[in-house]
């Protein structure tokens, strides 16, 4: 549910403010350019966690270097059954306890919510969020879904995300705290830690809950160099340092319940490592702090426990609190998939029942989520197979296989296995991105490495797990809808490392399990039942020549889209679609200042400028509502590649799904007001200022009038002569962007609103007004308005007036009469205005700039004077501390640059 503001009542002595009708906001800029550093930070950050990475993965080579691979893997073998099952109670403990979070934020923000509900959306979040790593972002993300389904406002749930981020950050700095203080001297030696350092660290540490809890007790917002930050209850500040302790508690017994005994070992100084490894593992910033945290703890607890039974405590704690929520989520999200086909089968047979009411509500928030646990699934099926063919393969099974097929089959199967790995890491970022294409090539895929998973050794386990996600996929057909070529998608830094880290993993596995062999040339042509170490040669051979073939074809592609001016013939080409569009925004794109991004087909294109690093799009994409998909994807796409922010201005409410799939966060600039034309009338107590406008303008010798496009060229001149009165008169300039200005080429492709009044007894024209036309039955609107100074009094409500009578007459159903800037902006249900998230007020204030040169609440005023139907208009961008800058960006461009906004 969308929150919307209730339009003001009309005030009739409202006149047109100053300024054109759809004024745009003003800020101040921030005019960053795009540097090269842009481009490549992404790739640093990439580089960084992949050495990191490989330094964690040195230090378990170091520290296992008398254990073999055999060795680790009956430890993992030889966890009892009892300890299994304690930590799976304790993994349900620890993702109860996470539940807590949204909880906590939830009542933060006042919202009623059954915490049953909340409980099962956090599992279901938690459970994809915690394998996929960076759970603050990607959990936001599935959050969203739920929150929006649940009524909570824009607003809200930017806050209750925030508070999410809060309540992470003061449990993992309390934490972290109390791990300095209390881990003994031994262990803090181990990890090569100075004991009065890591206690005056601990201290250093301590004193930022504290100084949490302290403000909370203050009871005021705090303000640091203008900016206020909300205060949560002093009760709730304390909820969420226990809440955030005792889920770190919960997640560390997870792993205590599964090491092996060790009496000189107590759990709280065993949590205290726990918790360090864990912090530099969200440090470190590697997914899961995968390798990082395993090499911290195996140096953590050397005095107490071998590495090998460490490590495999390790692989054990990864398996079950990390993969067994996954899998149950995304098997969960495949339920409700099977039954959302069930549901239509019966209301094609005779209608649903009631009953199943709550059903449809949850999977209208779980079926977006499909790409991305099957796109993360298939990313680990892919690890699977990699792992596998670079581990020995158990020889009683591969016995049993000889006896009944060729050993050349079960090689061939080897390799295949391990190639069709390296393909599923590529094609679970295209899932995410619901590529068609990656649908059937993940279907196919994931049959071939069923049955090479099979056949190479009788490796049901794997084949097992492989089979889940295929069911999974199969009946999500409908979820993946992009048409967008694989190879026009270009890889993100995070992802393009993760597969270069599962790579270097698995080839790490293979060298440390076959350390003792003697690599040599003819160990690539050897074939044997017993030849392990060969068949990981070839197999990590082939998935690596994969990679480099996807990379090399990646790199020898046709270069990316580099933004420019559109064409004649793209002006013609986008006329056809924005003549076939309902709307009336669409028109802009004619304009010819902003570039035009098409999907493949060329059947719906996003215009957009940019300013700054951010690329801005104006509008909600212009086409067919599947293809306006694609292009958007394609946007962001070219965007990321260009090292850019992908910025959507002023969308609407009915595409908001598609923003938040994008993973954009949403921003309320205003309502636009829309009349409705087949009810507008000039009858009524509230429109009897319009029959009066009427008569007055009669009486002065006014008419109206609409010329058809082709006889506007004839009439730019006079009306040329007008515009530059009127920006004189004004002392402003043309802006551009979220509006037309005077261009003859532009304003020849619409037909012209014109007034008549007699002066010295010459009828001549005091006002006009381009009008955006939509297809026929859609909406009517005025862009550029603009009147003589010596028109009568009330012209530009008379003009106003009858292009609403006009419209209503052609046919059409809507008359657009523009945005209304900053209108709800912020939630009146808000009791504290303070408490509007951080970037809420960053918009405000910039956008405040602009009431010294466009009068907003009169420019509401006088179009709520209209009785229109007022629709919310968002800005979708990356949210948090980039959200000044977009603004300052998206400011900037309609200003036409940094003078625009200082200079009028």
């Amino acid at each position: 549910m969308i929150d919307t503001l209730p339009a003001r009542p009309p005030d009739p002595s409202a006149t047109l403010p100053e300024g054109d009708a759809c004024a745009p906001v003003s800020a101040t800029p921030d005019g960053e350019r795009n540097t090269g550093w842009s481009r490549i930070r992404p790739w640093a950050a990439a580089v960084a966690m992949l050495l990191l990475f490989a330094a964690a993965l040195v230090v378990l080579r170091r520290e296992l270097a008398g254990t073999g691979y055999q060795r680790i893997m009956a430890s993992v073998a030889a966890v009892p059954t009892r300890q299994v099952i304690e930590a799976l109670g304790a993994t349900a403990l620890a993702y109860l306890m996470l539940a807590g979070y949204d909880l906590l934020a939830l009542r933060y923000i006042g919202a009623r919510i059954a915490p049953w509900r909340v409980l099962a959306s956090s599992s279901l979040s938690y459970g994809i969020s915690q394998t996929l790593g960076f759970p603050l972002l990607t959990g936001n993300a599935v959050r969203v879904r739920f929150w929006t389904a649940w009524g909570l406002s824009t607003e809200d749930m930017a806050r209750a995300a925030a508070f999410v981020s809060a309540t992470f950050t003061v449990g993992i700095v309390t934490v972290c705290a109390g791990a300095l203080l209390v881990e003994p001297e031994d262990m803090l030696s181990v990890l090569h830690l100075q004991w009065m350092a890591a206690r005056v660290a601990g201290a250093a540490l301590l004193l930022v809950p504290m100084a949490w809890l302290a403000w909370s007790w203050r009871g005021s917002p705090l303000r640091i160099a203008g900016w206020e930050f909300a205060v949560p209850a002093p009760r709730l500040a304390v909820s969420q340092a226990v809440v955030a302790v005792l889920d770190w508690a919960a997640a560390g017994l997870v792993l205590w319940v599964l090491l092996p005994a060790a009496p000189a070992l107590s759990f709280l100084s065993f949590l205290a490592a726990f918790v360090l490894a864990q912090t530099m593992g969200v440090v470190s910033h590697v997914p899961g702090g995968l390798g990082v945290v395993e090499s911290v703890m195996v140096l953590a607890l050397q005095p107490f426990l071998p590495a090998q039974e460490t490590l495999a405590a390790m692989l054990a704690y990864r398996a079950i609190y990390y993969l067994v929520p996954f899998v149950a989520s995304a098997v969960a999200l495949m339920a409700l998939e099977v039954t959302r086909q069930r549901m239509r089968v019966k209301a094609v047979l005779g209608g649903t029942q009631s009953a199943l009411a709550e059903v449809s509500q949850w999977m209208r928030v779980l079926q977006p989520l499909l790409p991305l646990a099957i796109g993360a699934s298939t990313f680990l099926g892919g690890v699977l197979l990699l792992l596998s063919g670079a581990t020995p393969a158990v020889h009683g099974r591969v016995r049993t296989l000889t006896g009944l097929l060729p050993l050349g089959l079960i090689e061939f199967s080897h390799f295949v296995a391990s190639v069709v790995g390296a393909g599923l890491l590529v094609l679970g970022w295209a899932l995410r991105r619901r590529l068609d294409a990656a649908w059937g090539l993940t279907v196919g895929l994931l049959t071939i490495g069923i049955v090479a998973s099979l056949l190479k050794g009788l490796d049901y386990e794997e084949a097992m797990a492989l089979t889940v996600v295929l069911l999974v996929l199969l009946p999500s057909r409908r979820a993946f809808y992009r048409k967008a070529a694989l190879t026009s998608e270009p890889l993100s830094a995070g992802w393009v490392t993760a597969i270069i880290a599962v790579v270097g993993a698995s080839i790490w596995v293979g060298l440390f399990a076959y350390r003792h062999v003697d690599f040599s040339t003819e160990l690539w042509w050897s074939f044997a039942v017993r030849g392990n170490a060969p068949r990981f040669l070839r197999a990590t051979a082939g998935a690596v020549a994969v990679v480099l073939t996807l990379a090399l074809a990646r790199l020898l592609r046709q270069a990316t889209y580099v933004p420019a001016p559109p064409t004649a013939a793209e002006l013609a080409r986008a006329t056809v679609v924005v003549r076939a569009s309902p709307a009336s925004t669409p028109s802009l794109a004619l304009l010819g200042d902003k570039s035009l991004l098409w999907n493949e087909a060329g059947s719906a294109f996003v215009m957009y400028g940019v300013a700054g690093r951010s690329w801005i799009a104006m509008g909600d994409p212009v086409g067919p509502v599947d293809a306006g998909v694609d292009a958007a994807w394609r946007f962001k796409s070219e965007a990321d590649a260009h090292g850019a922010i992908p910025v959507f201005y002023q969308v609407g409410a009915e595409r908001l799904p598609l923003y938040i799939d994008l993973g954009l966060t949403l921003l309320k600039l205003g309502e636009e007001a829309l009349v409705p034309l087949q009810t507008f009338s000039l009858g009524g107590a509230d429109h009897r200022w319009m029959r009066r406008n009427l008569n007055d303008a009669e009486r002065a010798g006014m008419h109206f009038e609409v010329v058809p496009a082709s006889a506007v060229p004839a009439l730019l001149p006079q009306l040329r002569a007008i515009s530059d009165e009127w920006l004189g008169t004004k002392a402003t300039r043309e802006k551009g962007f979220s509006l037309g200005r005077y261009d003859e080429a532009y304003l020849s492709h619409f037909p012209m609103a014109l007034v008549h009044a007699p002066r010295d007894g010459v009828d001549e024209i005091v006002a006009f007004a381009n009008l955006w036309a939509g297809a026929p039955g859609g909406e009517i609107s005025p862009d550029l308005m603009r009147k003589s100074s010596h028109a009568p009094r009330g012209v530009m409500d008379f003009l106003f007036i009858q292009l609403l009578l006009w419209g209503k007459a052609q046919g059409y159903s809507m008359g657009n009469i523009g945005m209304a800037p900053l209108a709800g902006l912020r939630s009146p249900a808000l009791s504290r205005p303070e408490l509007a998230p951080l970037w809420s007020r960053a918009g405000a204030f910039l956008y405040g700039r602009g009431e010294q040169f466009y009068n907003f609440r009169g420019l509401r005023a006088f179009k709520s004077k209209f009785s229109p139907v007022w629709m919310p208009r968002y800005l979708a961008s990356p949210g948090g501390f980039a959200l000044p800058r977009v603004l300052a960006n998206v400011t900037t461009l309609i200003s036409g640059g940094a003078s625009g906004i200082v200079h009028k």
